[in-house]
């Protein structure tokens, strides 16, 4: 139970108290009336004492009396009846609500901090109240009247016959048996005489010798002189007293301004049970005249009500009267105006006197008789104190009856019963403290009440014993608690009688509370909760949930519960108030634990409690609790909720007028997942038209290619910048979302609309209907063209047109906000919403949420959509979008700090041009090397002249948009329908056409492919509204499949701006690369050396090509022509075709495979050293009858725009070192090693790219097409195969992680097989030789041995000609020769040296010979410790010797 004023001593003692009647004079009730109250009233806050008192008991022996108080009352005070009691108890409770702002009680139990009341001062009124509007019963008598007081005024003319009369009125009233009520104690009542004089009448003296005649009439100890009223009404305005009446009297009338609303609001509620709430008309403000339960009715039957004392025995007020005393503040009367301090200390003494004068002395004597009567006639010992345990035997009346001993209560004794003068006995002893003798009396008097089967004597005897027990000072015994269990049960289920029942409960509860047997104290509480009073029940569920709480280890969800069940009660007793506060006290256990069930109920009868007392924005708040997290209601209580929230929000936003929006829970913002894109819509297709796919919101975001996007922009911004990328630089990003960089501040455009599309998340299983759907935001003019980055003009915001929900344009000429008029939302969707807003100014943007209205998705019939409209309310939901979680210093990653998220809060910033790119007969598939023409087309769609057009793209050698100086004709895409994207000549085969071309014509320096393309522009200016088409040439990707290709297309405005300096549009398209051809090809040396080329050393090679058609597809392409075969190099050139087959190009079918065979001569030396050593030569061998010209666009520029292969290719500089550098991973360890590795490698070095044209004929929709292309093979080593398809990359294996550096790698040694290069033999010798074998038996050829230095260093060479051949099968076909003279020679041949060794060979017989056994042995003459390496023997020379 919560904590209460009283301690449990005290609480009990002021239930039963002493009661003393007053019946008044007319007069006398005058004389009080001054003072606006009745005598008893007047009384009343002087009825405790303040000191103590004394009486003797039947062993003579001193019992203290402390704090006594009595009770004065009318004597026609009647206990109410059910319903009236029911009225004015709810009445009490409904006023009496927790004070402002008092301390909480705030107790942690586990996880919990829950904030509770620490008193219900409301539960302890009602128990006030309750237990003073107890009627008198047969069976107890606290309650009966002790003494009457017979009140008469100093003006009487005779105050002594007013006395006797009154006098003979109390006997009538008490002995006359015409009434059932008041009920007294003993018959012998006390009778106490006051002569009440009103001082402002004067007149001392004669008062005085009345009261002498009074007392000597009544002795001293039995009357008094009271005088009040010492001061008149004139001066009661001047003089402020105090008014001790007011917390007897007004503790239904706490000024509480809520009052009259709740009265009127629970009078409307149709919900309200058996028992009504507000004010009852009937009801006083305070007590009545001689008990608070004082009823209208003037008289009754039962009741004495004669005329004489009509103002002492009737009702003080009529009803009105008394209604207008509950109304607080406008009729309070004053009272006791005419009373000064000294009054109020005669009253108290007046008490004090009748108390130790009258009344104590008047129940010691009962007591001691009583006590005598009970021994005389039990003919038991004079003390019960010396009496042993023994029942009281016999006293039963004989005239009782079958009937009356079989009815409900037992027995009904007669007022001489012995049993009821030990009750009596028992009774007296507990009203003047002396519980031991009452516990006593009382477990005597059970025993009887028992073996008589009185059950209800027998309930209230143990009900007083139990308590008498509890009050013994020292506790001698524990506290009979099971005395109380039977009790309770005998007044409910046998006795029937609940009121009594309830008495009993709220004593034995507070008992228990105190001894801090709090379970039991609950069990209590709730078993007597029952149907028949839902307030009795609310208090008492209350009270036992406090009782869970305030256990050693607290009960924190069976407080919860029947804190719930308690509210729940509360609402069907009308307490509209009490029910809202249990059940906001229950929410703070079940709010956030995954109860949603239970949290939705409190919340929903929250709201609804609220609305009913018109606490609209408590109601909101609580219903909107129920839809911010996922409920799990079925689908009808969900739309029930939807509905109820609805009408108590528009009933609040009609009632708070223009105020601002308040946040609406529906649906679900996803804040962190909007995303924001800038820049306006872009045109689709049109024909053969496809528009650059640049960024849309149906894309994705792919970080990988975000990536990409920026290295492509670097890329672009550090070639318009000199090669540096400017600090200030800031990636475009048209589309940010979560997991873009939104550390700074997006940069738009004005005159261009920024789309926020937001996330919505319908919660709920019933449809939701928003509509006028907008932005709110908050805009801050800037003027950027001032030197201090921007001049600040004023700050303007859409909240207050948003909040009055009516259309208004005045803002459009700023920021134009697009509204959308409906948005449906299925149950349970996730749906995005696109809100435009379109900038016409220059300054600082911030999107602060969206604005919209709120409705049931109901569709139904124009009666039902009506209604619809009528709940549909008005709101907002704020964007608050929480960034990244910093993780950098030492500071951020021990605690947990966020950075901003600026993606909602854009600069606007000046006009800039916007580019719009087209492509068109762009295809989506090609082969593997074709070529195709599309074209290009460039529209700049903004106001502002847009200037350095330039491209970036992942796969340069995908396009090429041509050299500056290729031929642009035809001009236009459809006149270059039909034409070749070739640039041809017609020209018959014969020796290859050779040109010499710079690869910066072609965009590419330092042997670099062109990552980025210039776009050439007419003025270098493309101006507001203009369009160009340019053409582009395609290859096919050599690699088949599917090819993801982004071009990145950058430009700038002429004016050069502060915050947005460039823009760039994006384009991805993706090629399906099917195969075409396979070219491999190897180089060779010429074994020969014609005497017209040697002034050329080296001169000469031989290049075979071999071609496969790989094509796999059955239909489409038929056949591919092989039409020719070109070479672009530094250093070589194509000079003839060995093998040609006609004048026809080769065809291969599929499957077929063609080889060809070049030869190829070193370009001259003067054109090497010309200064064009920088510029390639391409040589054309045309097999057909046309000639492509190779050094023009398109072939040359995709030529240069090749990939590379794996292996790095040598650059532009000659230099060893300068190439030995460039190798990954090579560490030099000297220069000699560096050099020889050089030479060597220089040796088999060819730096050779054939380039294969080809044609095929496709058939498609019968309809036969020309294709074209051409395959690139890049020759970089003599002997080692070159193919066109680049090898698939193996994955890469996964590298572990090395905690030591690597060791060095050693410097690589030439192989064997880059050694045998060095030097290059040739035989020259006659093919046939007539010898006369018959005149001359030996012949001797003259053959001159060629050797040709290949390496740009000094080598020695060895010649052995002492090689003879040994296989039986050489022997068989060649015979066996000798060379004449030297056997072995040693040379020294210079760089590059062709030197030219006669030889002899001897033969002695006709026959074929083979002349190719000389070895060359050779190394190079800088390094003493290598040894000679054998070169590659060459070819077989065979010679024919005739014998003639």
């Amino acid at each position: 139970m919560a904590q209460c004023v009283q301690s449990v001593q005290e609480f009990i003692q002021d239930s039963f108290v002493p009661m003393v009647a007053v019946l008044c004079s007319e007069d006398a009730e005058r004389v009080t009336r001054k003072n606006n109250l009745s005598f008893p009233e007047l009384l009343r806050p002087f009825c405790r004492l303040t000191s103590e008192g004394h009486l003797r008991d039947p062993n003579n022996q001193v019992v203290v009396v402390k704090g006594l108080r009595i009770s004065v009352t009318g004597i026609n005070t009647r206990p109410p009846k059910t319903t009236d009691l029911h009225k004015l108890l709810s009445q009490v409770v409904s006023v009496c609500q927790p004070p402002e702002g008092s301390p909480a009680n705030v107790i942690t139990a586990g996880d919990y901090d829950l904030n509770i009341s620490a008193t219900t001062p409301w539960f302890e009124t009602y128990r006030e109240n309750f237990l003073q509007s107890m009627p008198a019963s047969e069976h107890e008598f606290l309650n009966h009247y002790l003494a009457c007081m017979l009140v008469v005024s100093s003006r009487e003319a005779v105050p002594t016959e007013q006395f006797l009369k009154l006098s003979q009125e109390q006997h009538r009233i008490q002995h006359s048996g015409e009434y059932t009520h008041p009920k007294w104690f003993i018959p012998n009542t006390l009778k106490y005489y006051v002569l009440l004089h009103d001082i402002s009448d004067g007149d001392e003296q004669s008062v005085e010798s009345v009261y002498e005649v009074i007392k000597q009439r009544y002795g001293t100890q039995g009357c008094y002189l009271l005088k009040i009223n010492s001061r008149s009404d004139a001066t009661s305005a001047n003089e402020q007293m105090p008014d001790p009446w007011s917390q007897y009297l007004n503790k239904t009338s706490i000024h509480n301004p809520e009052l009259d609303e709740e009265s009127a609001v629970n009078n409307a509620v149709d919900n309200i049970g058996t028992e009504e709430d507000g004010f009852d008309p009937a009801a006083r403000d305070g007590l009545s005249e001689t008990h608070p339960l004082q009823l209208d009715q003037p008289t009754d039957a039962g009741y004495p009500g004669n005329k004489p004392i009509q103002s002492v025995n009737s009702a003080e007020m009529t009803g009105p009267q008394k209604q207008a005393s509950v109304t607080p503040h406008t009729t309070a009367t004053p009272r006791g105006t005419c009373l000064t301090l000294n009054d109020h200390d005669r009253i108290r003494q007046f008490i004090q006197e009748f108390t130790f004068r009258g009344l104590l002395p008047h129940i010691e004597k009962n007591i001691r008789q009583l006590n005598d009567q009970l021994v005389s006639r039990k003919g038991l010992s004079r003390s019960l104190f010396s009496a042993t345990k023994k029942l009281f035997g016999g006293g039963k009346v004989p005239e009782k009856t079958i009937a009356e001993l079989k009815n409900t209560a037992g027995l009904l004794y007669p007022s001489e019963a012995p049993e009821l003068q030990i009750r009596k006995m028992a009774d007296l002893c507990f009203l003047v403290q002396h519980y031991e003798l009452a516990y006593n009396c009382y477990h005597t008097a059970k025993k009887d009440f028992l073996s008589d089967q009185a059950m209800l004597y027998a309930a209230g005897a143990l009900e007083m014993a139990a308590v008498s027990a509890f009050l013994q000072s020292g506790a001698p015994r524990p506290y009979p608690a099971h005395y109380m269990d039977t009790a309770i049960q005998t007044y409910r289920d046998v006795c029937k009688n609940m009121l009594l029942a309830e008495r009993c409960c709220l004593l034995s509860a507070e008992i228990l509370k105190s001894q801090a047997k709090y379970s039991d104290a609950a069990t209590l509480l709730i078993k007597m909760t029952s149907e028949d009073s839902d307030l009795r029940s609310a208090l008492l569920l209350e009270q036992a949930a406090h009782c869970f709480i305030n256990m050693h280890s607290p009960m924190v969800r069976k407080f919860a519960f029947h804190m719930i069940l308690a509210g729940h009660r509360f609402s069907k007793a009308g307490q509209k108030r009490h029910a809202l506060r249990c059940y906001c006290q229950a929410l703070q256990v079940y709010k956030g634990k995954g109860w949603s069930l239970a949290e939705d109920h409190i919340n929903f009868t929250i709201g609804r409690q609220s609305f009913t007392l018109r606490q609209p924005e408590n109601a909101v708040a609580a219903f909107r609790h129920i839809f911010i997290n996922d409920s799990t209601q079925s689908a009808v209580q969900q739309a029930a909720f939807l509905r109820e929230y609805l009408y108590v929000y528009k009933s609040m936003t009609q009632l708070s007028g223009e105020s601002p929006l308040p946040q609406l829970p529906l649906p679900c913002l996803h804040s962190s997942q909007t995303r924001v894109f800038f820049g306006h819509e872009r045109r689709l297709a049109e024909g053969e038209k496809q528009a650059a796919t640049h960024v849309s919101l149906e894309q994705e975001f792919d970080r990988d290619l975000s990536h990409l996007w920026r290295e492509l922009e670097e890329r672009l911004v550090a070639l318009a910048n000199r090669g540096v990328v400017p600090i200030t630089f800031q990636p475009s990003q048209c589309c940010l979302n979560s997991q873009t960089d939104n550390l700074r501040n997006p940069l738009a455009v004005m005159e261009e609309p920024i789309i926020v599309e937001v996330v919505f998340r319908n919660p709920l299983k019933v449809p939701l209907a928003l509509s006028a759907l907008s932005l709110l935001w908050k805009f801050t003019l800037k003027d950027f063209s001032g030197p201090h980055g921007g001049t600040i003009l004023e700050t303007i915001s859409n909240e207050k047109e948003a909040a009055s929900s009516k259309e208004n344009t005045a803002l459009n000429d700023i920021i134009d906000t697009q509204v959308i008029p409906e948005f449906t939302m299925s149950p349970e969707e996730t749906k995005v919403a696109r809100l435009k807003l379109l900038p016409h100014k220059t300054g600082e943007l911030h999107v602060l949420g969206v604005v919209y209205n709120l409705g049931t998705g109901d569709v139904g019939n124009s009666e039902g959509s009506l209604a619809s409209d009528l709940m549909c309310v008005h709101g907002q939901q704020n964007l608050e979008i929480q960034g990244p979680r910093l993780n950098m210093t030492k500071e951020e990653k021990t605690s947990i700090r966020y950075g901003p998220d600026r993606r909602l809060d854009p600069i606007v910033t000046p006009p800039m041009p916007l580019l719009e790119v087209f492509f068109i007969n762009f295809p989506t598939g090609l082969l593997c090397g074709e070529i195709r023409k599309a074209w290009v087309e460039f529209v700049n769609v903004s106001a502002v002249p847009l200037t350095g057009l330039r491209v970036a793209s992942t796969h340069p050698e995908f396009f090429t948009f041509g050299s500056a100086t290729s031929d642009l004709t035809p001009v236009t895409p459809t006149a270059a329908e039909h034409c070749s994207a070739y640039k041809t000549v017609a020209t018959p085969p014969s020796v290859a056409a050779v040109t010499l071309v710079s690869p910066a014509a072609f965009g590419v320096t330092s042997g670099d492919r062109a990552a980025v393309a210039d776009i050439p522009l007419t003025g270098g200016v493309l101006g507001p509204g203009e369009a160009l088409q340019i053409p582009l040439w395609l290859r096919g990707p050599d690699r088949e499949g599917v090819h993801e290709i982004n071009f990145l297309f950058y430009y700038e405005s002429t004016e050069k701006r502060t915050k947005l300096s460039h823009r760039v549009l994006r384009h991805t398209v993706f090629i399906c690369a099917s195969r075409s051809l396979s070219v491999r090809a190897t180089a060779c040396r010429s074994n020969t050396l014609h005497s017209r080329e040697r002034e050329e050393k080296n001169g000469d090679m031989l290049v075979f090509v071999d071609v496969e058609n790989i094509h796999t597809s059955e239909a489409g392409v038929r056949e591919f022509h092989i039409v020719q075969v070109s070479s672009s190099s530094r250093h070589w050139r194509l000079h003839k075709c060995i093998n040609p087959v006609g004048d026809k190009d080769s065809k291969l079918a599929s499957r077929e495979r063609g080889k060809l065979c070049f030869r190829v001569l070193r370009c001259r030396t003067e054109e090497a050293t010309s200064g064009e050593a920088e510029k390639y030569t391409f040589s054309d061998l045309n097999l057909g009858s046309e000639q492509i010209v190779s050094s023009t666009t398109p072939c040359a520029d995709f030529f240069f725009r090749r990939s590379l292969p794996s292996e790095p290719r040598r650059g532009g500089v000659a230099s060893g070192s300068a190439s030995q550098m460039r190798r990954p991973g090579l560490t030099p360890q000297s220069g000699t090693d560096d050099a020889v590795m050089s030479i060597v490698r220089k040796c088999s070095e060819v730096e050779l790219d054939i380039i294969v044209l080809w044609k095929a004929y496709v058939v498609e929709d019968n309809k036969q097409l020309i294709l074209e292309g051409q395959l690139h093979v890049a020759l970089q080593t003599i002997g080692k195969e070159a193919c066109s398809l680049s090898q698939k990359e193996e994955t890469q294996e996964m590298v572990l992680l090395k905690f030591k550096p690597d060791v060095p790698p050693p410097v690589s040694k030439p192989s064997l097989e880059q050694l045998s290069h060095l030097i290059k033999t040739c035989l020259h010798y006659p093919e046939t030789y007539d010898h006369p074998f018959p005149q001359k038996s030996l012949c001797m050829v003259p053959v001159t041995l060629t050797l040709s230095n290949c390496s740009l260093a000094q080598v020695d060479v060895i010649i052995d000609l002492r090689h003879k051949t040994t296989s039986p099968e050489s022997l068989e076909v060649h015979g066996s020769f000798t060379w004449l003279g030297q056997t072995q020679y040693k040379l020294q041949l210079q760089a590059q040296e062709v030197y030219r060794l006669s030889l002899k060979a001897c033969f002695f017989q006709a026959g074929v010979y083979n002349l190719g056994t000389p070895r060359v042995f050779a190394k190079l003459a800088q390094t003493s410790a290598m040894c000679e390496t054998s070169q590659q023997s060459a070819m077989p020379a065979l010679i024919i010797i005739n014998s003639i």
